[in-house]
């Protein structure tokens, strides 16, 4: 385990169960201050559970996670987005009758601080900050470069551009974790390339054209990667973290991983 003032995010001997199904068994780890940490393992190890327990979704039924020191394990997802951990989702979650622009300003909605009474006038204070928001929404989509698709429904976009627009959201919340499940399932060369290039740029803090949003302009403290393609994982990841059946396996830098026995038995095979 590393220094506290080293760890952003840690999970401690985290178990969780539905009925006669284990999810996690003991699982610990920590995710680091200024990392890329990838979470691998064969269809159903348990890495969108894991992912769930540490946004509230999921309640563990043992272990423990803290968040820069206060312990989050059982708080409700709308407070973890309020403290700084953010997610896209393995399956798309998005508004689908609503536009790009709509879907990333209702992320915004929770960092807004005028009441419901003053928002519905729209008059001193809450048009301005609602015009603040709607500025840094239009950064962000300048950002993910989906300008032409500001205005479409989401739910008639092709399937790489809501992916997009899922990670827009999510940059909305102006997170310092940010969870990504497979943000690349399903897409071609082209499309995984333009989202690990985001990944990166957002992470490094890139976005110095950006200086009113301070996720572009600054960068995100620590991002946990949830993805099947080796090629991206062994690309960007600092480290790896290897579950199979619920419990973590492995742990390490991408070439220790390549290397391990236990890993390539249980999911990279001899090819990698």
């Amino acid at each position: 385990m590393e220094t506290d003032s080293q760890v952003k995010l840690r999970i401690d001997e985290l178990s969780l169960s539905f009925g006669g199904v284990t999810a996690l068994i003991d699982v610990s780890l920590d995710i680091k201050n200024n990392e890329i940490l990838a979470v691998i393992g064969p269809n159903g190890a348990g890495k969108t559970a894991l992912l769930n327990c540490i946004n509230g979704f999921y309640k563990p039924q043992e272990g423990e996670i803290y968040y820069d020191g206060q312990k989050i394990t059982r708080m409700r997802p709308d407070r973890l987005a309020k403290l700084g951990i953010a997610r896209t989702f393995q399956n798309i979650e998005l508004y689908a009758g609503l536009s790009t622009q709509d879907n990333i300003m209702a992320a915004r909605h929770l960092l807004m601080k005028q009441n419901f009474i003053a928002g519905s006038l729209y008059f001193g204070w809450a048009l301005k900050e609602e015009t603040e928001h709607r500025q840094t929404a239009e950064e962000i989509i300048d950002f993910l470069e989906i300008a032409p698709i500001r205005k479409k429904v989401v739910g008639v976009l092709p399937y790489g551009m809501q992916k997009r627009v899922e990670l827009g959201r999510a940059l909305a919340l102006e997170p310092q974790v940010l969870l990504l499940d497979e943000p690349m399932a399903g897409m071609n060369v082209e499309e995984k390339e333009d989202i690990a290039r985001f990944i990166l740029d957002i992470f490094e803090g890139q976005g110095a054209t950006y200086p009113d949003t301070p996720v572009l302009r600054d960068g995100i403290r620590s991002i946990i990667l949830v993805e099947h393609d080796m090629g991206v994982v062994m690309d960007i990841a600092d480290r790896i973290i290897v579950l199979d059946f619920g419990r973590k396996i492995a742990e390490g830098t991408p070439d220790e991983i390549k290397t391990n026995p236990k890993v390539i038995s249980a999911y990279l095979g001899q090819g990698i």
